[in-house]
């Protein structure tokens, strides 16, 4: 018989796998995956509302300084989206699990500890996006508290952003 602790790492890797497969296209799809996540949370797909400015600031997390919004929850980029584009290249079910990172306000983004350059583009849905050094910036749906960077690595396509607005890696 198997040990709690086995059982539970068999288990773990099995979800990681599930995750990464259903994340990341090997036929070069643009839609970055649906999967594993197929019901984002409400504060991923919650843009800032009542007309106020969007917020970015720097959090401390177990990769170090990264890119968050507002309430804390980590933004990523992905790099099948062609930086300074004006476009994103998630969409369909992509969006699912990597809800965008939008703004009701017509108002400059409120920056604290942000060095990168801020700026928006226009999704598909006519949504304003916001982007960091070009990069739109998305939430991951496997986040569910501040801070939480699960979606770090996904598919070996999505990242969060350090303040200066470059992919972290790794």
């Amino acid at each position: 018989m198997l040990s709690r602790f086995r059982k539970s790492a068999a288990l773990a890797a099995l979800v990681m796998a599930l995750t990464v497969t259903a994340c990341s296209s090997p036929s070069g799809d643009s839609d970055g995956g649906g999967g594993a996540y197929s019901q984002p949370s409400e504060q991923a797909s919650t843009p800032s509302s009542d007309g106020d400015a969007a917020q970015l600031k720097v959090a401390d997390s177990s990769l170090g300084q990264i890119v968050v919004d507002g309430d804390g929850m980590t933004l990523y980029m992905f790099d099948k989206d062609t930086q300074s584009s004006g476009e994103s290249s998630c969409t369909g079910e992509c969006l699912t699990n990597w809800p965008p990172f939008t703004t009701d306000s017509t108002a400059t983004p409120e920056l604290d500890g942000i060095t990168g350059e801020i700026g928006t583009i226009t999704t598909a849905d006519g949504s304003t996006q916001i982007t960091l050094n070009g990069w739109p910036l998305y939430y991951f749906a496997g986040d569910t508290a501040a801070g939480d960077v699960n979606g770090q690595g996904v598919g070996e396509i999505w990242w969060v952003l350090t303040p200066a607005g470059e992919r972290m890696a790794g």
